[in-house]
């Protein structure tokens, strides 16, 4: 999502992860929960990928007891969201389309390593490291490279 601001939810993300649940939150902008405080928050870890596109999906995926849910949305976690506005968010039930938003989308965007920063306890953020194998992974410029072989043979190609 592009903001985390309202406190009960950081409430309740960090009472999950007192609890022992592991959070994994994309955050493209403003995140007032603070990842790895030891005995708060632990379990919740929190990437920020900011590059050419303003690109910030409201996936949201919860696992629970074998139980895989994905719901899409049009809402930041803010209290303005929450209270004042009139946001969706609806479930995800085609089976291929979930593995492909948490296998694809989800996991390239946690694994950018060229333009992905992680949240650091103190509030200052940091690159995401790249692995030993030295492979670069630029999550943006891979869903615009499947975006345009998806729409190779299409009207849309001829587009100016």
């Amino acid at each position: 999502m592009n903001a985390l601001v309202d406190a009960d939810v950081i409430d309740a993300l960090y009472d999950a992860s007192q609890a022992g649940v592991k959070i994994e939150l994309l955050i493209r902008g403003i995140c007032c929960l603070r990842p790895g405080v030891k005995g708060l928050s632990d379990n919740i870890r929190v990437v920020s990928v900011v590059d050419r596109f303003l690109e910030h999906s409201r996936i949201y995926y919860f696992r629970s007891n074998g139980s895989k849910k994905i719901y899409l949305s049009s809402a930041d976690w803010m209290p303005r969201n929450f209270y004042a506005r009139y946001e969706v968010a609806f479930p995800v039930i085609d089976p291929i389309l979930k593995k492909f938003i948490r296998e694809t989308i989800l996991s390239m965007s946690f694994h950018d390593n060229v333009r992905g920063w992680g949240l650091k306890p103190d509030g200052s953020y940091e690159r995401v490291a790249v692995p030993a194998s030295g492979k670069q992974i630029r999550s943006q410029f891979f869903f615009e490279k499947l975006a345009m072989a998806r729409y190779k043979d299409t009207i849309l190609a001829t587009r100016p």
